[in-house]
């Protein structure tokens, strides 16, 4: 299936020089979306996994799915101040200034293997802060799936080390 035939793009969008890569027409599509879920399975079969991390919020629903799929827990990241209790929090840059992100401080266990969901690898920023998070907690990163990554931005330099997977670029 050509996963870039169903996904929009949207020039200058949210600023001048911006393609915004819309995955919307994806998940409204079963096929696409299940299609999407099978081939990220497919690329992460046979590695040990004990938790899914997903990156808020469009990572939120393949991680869910990939969750479901494997029988295993799902955790979630998000942005500052969207989650109770406490919590460990990273700032960092991203392509339109800063942000902070953070994860309960109960979420991952010393030594759980987690792999890190999102829709989109575009610097690199958040899926950095992300793994930064899990180490932090103790967890092992065994690596990224993303849905699209977009190349020219480089998010990939940013994530060496790493096992990065992603079914569309550009």
């Amino acid at each position: 299936m050509d996963l870039k035939q169903i996904i929009r793009s949207f020039p200058d969008w949210p600023k001048k020089g911006v393609i915004f890569r819309d995955i919307m027409p994806l998940l409204k599509n079963p096929q696409a979306l299940k299609y999407s879920v099978e081939e990220i399975l497919r690329q992460w079969g046979g590695k040990e996994i004990d938790l899914i991390a997903a990156i808020e919020s469009r990572g939120f629903i393949f991680g869910a799915l990939l969750a479901q799929s494997l029988q295993k827990g799902l955790v979630a990241i998000r942005k500052e101040g969207k989650l109770p209790g406490e919590t460990l929090k990273v700032s960092y840059t991203i392509e339109y200034g800063s942000a902070t992100m953070e994860m309960q401080k109960d979420a991952v266990k010393q030594g759980q293997r987690v792999l890190i969901v999102d829709d989109l690898l575009a610097t690199g920023g958040t899926a950095k802060a992300a793994a930064e998070l899990i180490e932090r907690l103790g967890g092992v990163v065994v690596g990224f799936a993303f849905v699209v990554e977009l190349l020219e931005l480089k998010g990939r330099e940013k994530l060496k080390g790493y096992r990065v997977t992603s079914l569309v670029t550009y």
